[in-house]
C-alpha cells in the first residue's frame, strides 16, 4: 500500500464521514456548535487517526492511533443515537451511517490486532 487512502478502514470511514455530513446537516442550527460541530469533528478525527497511524514507523505506535480512531467510532456511534432520540433525524436517515461505522470498527480492531500481533 503506498497511501493512508488505500485502506479499506480509511476507504469505509469516508463514507461515513460523508453520511454523518447530510444527517447532521438535518440538525437544528441551536445545533451548530453543539452536537453538529462534535459528530462532525469526531467523524473527521476517524480519518485523520487512521492517516496517522498509517504514517507511523512502528506497529506499537500504529495501533495506539488505530485504537484512537476506534474510540471516535464510538463517540459518532453515540452521537447518532443521540440525534435520532432527540428527534433529529429518523432511524431510516441513520441506517447508511450506523452500517458504516459498524464497518469502519471492525476493520479498525482487525488492524489493532495485526499491528499489536507485530509489535
Amino acid at each position: 500500500m503506498d497511501s493512508f487512502t488505500d485502506l479499506q478502514a480509511w476507504q469505509k470511514g469516508l463514507q461515513m464521514t460523508k453520511e454523518v455530513y447530510k444527517l447532521s446537516g438535518k440538525f437544528p442550527r441551536s445545533e451548530l456548535f453543539a452536537l453538529t460541530s462534535q459528530i462532525r469533528r469526531a467523524s473527521t478525527s476517524i480519518l485523520a487517526n487512521i492517516a496517522e497511524g498509517f504514517g507511523r514507523y512502528t506497529y506499537a505506535d500504529k495501533a495506539y492511533k488505530y485504537t484512537i480512531a476506534r474510540g471516535e467510532c464510538s463517540e459518532v456511534y453515540a452521537f447518532l443515537l443521540i440525534a435520532l432520540e432527540l428527534g433529529f433525524i429518523s432511524r431510516n436517515d441513520t441506517e447508511t451511517a450506523l452500517n458504516l461505522n459498524g464497518e469502519v470498527g471492525r476493520i479498525l480492531s482487525g488492524l489493532i490486532s495485526s499491528c499489536r500481533s507485530q509489535s
